[in-house]
């Protein structure tokens, strides 16, 4: 489940069903007015109300049927949208919407049809008028349509080695040369004249630009002349498609985790991810070079 793909309108709908939850345990109806001449008689009498789980219709078609329906609506949001999942001929959240509409609509009729409402039919009603609602209008209203969960903010980038532990494929991981996917130099010592942090050429060319690509990293051909293979990271999930064009992507890249770029293909850039697979990565804007 992705809780990034969550929106301001789901936001709502989870509010509103907690309050309406809430409500479940809180009084049905009221007691009437016993101040004045109706106070001895009210002494006699027993106007103790109920809660909703004391009475197995209102629970299920009111407060249980509009939590259940915004579960069903927040499960069908968060969950990868490969494939529709449907019930009955509907959408998985078509149904949710569904059950709190009904939910609604029969908490409206509820506390008109009770003389003296209590607490927790007040609550129920208003509650689910809301869950009603945000469920409707969530796909309609473009406020409601932004994302409740912000996209991560790159992380500044860190000289190579420093920090403590730095993580899988960071790019400045202390490891042992040639162990583990995600080691572009490491931390050796600088030969004179070499700036630091710069691998000496294993086979005597100038400027070290041999020896600082990773194993496997060099540019495919066609590759601009002054290209050189770097770590980056993207701000949010972008997809990385194959280098066939197929539409369908391959991989996708997440927030947090450095990849390499090993070729340049206009604005677009081939990266490879940690198993070995490269592809194109088309959306480029705001990554975080290591």
């Amino acid at each position: 489940m992705n809780i990034r793909s969550l929106t301001r309108g789901d936001g709502v709908v989870i509010g509103a069903a907690v309050l309406l939850f809430i409500a479940s345990f809180l009084a049905l109806t009221g007691g009437p007015d016993c101040s004045g001449a109706l106070a001895k008689y009210c002494e006699a009498q027993d106007y103790s109300s109920i809660n909703a789980w004391e009475s197995l219709n209102t629970l299920m078609s009111v407060y249980l049927a509009g939590v259940i329906g915004a579960a069903i609506i927040i499960v069908s949001r968060a969950l990868p949208q490969q494939q529709p999942r449907k019930v009955a001929g509907l959408d998985l959240a078509q149904l949710g919407v569904a059950l709190t509409i009904f939910a609604a609509w029969t908490a409206l009729w509820t506390i008109i049809s009770i003389g003296s409402a209590g607490a927790g039919l007040i609550i129920g009603v208003i509650a689910a008028l809301i869950l009603a609602g945000g469920a409707v209008a969530t796909p309609l209203v473009p406020a409601l349509k932004v994302a409740l969960v912000g996209a991560p903010k790159p992380q500044a980038a860190a000289p190579y080695g420093a920090g403590p532990n730095p993580g899988y494929g960071y790019p400045g991981a202390q490891q042992q040369a040639g162990h583990g996917y995600g080691y572009p130099g490491g931390q050796q010592q600088p030969q004179p004249g070499q700036p630091y942090g710069q691998q000496a050429p294993a086979d005597g060319t100038a400027g070290g630009q041999a020896g600082a690509a990773p194993m496997g990293a060099a540019p495919a051909a066609g590759a601009p002349a002054d290209f050189a293979p770097f770590w980056f990271a993207v701000p949010v999930a972008r997809p990385l498609y194959g280098e066939d064009g197929s539409p369908a992507p391959i991989a996708e890249l997440a927030p947090g985790t450095w990849y390499l770029a090993v070729e340049q293909r206009g604005q677009a850039l081939i990266a490879q991810t940690q198993d070995g697979r490269r592809g194109v990565l088309q959306d480029t804007t705001g990554i975080q070079r290591g």
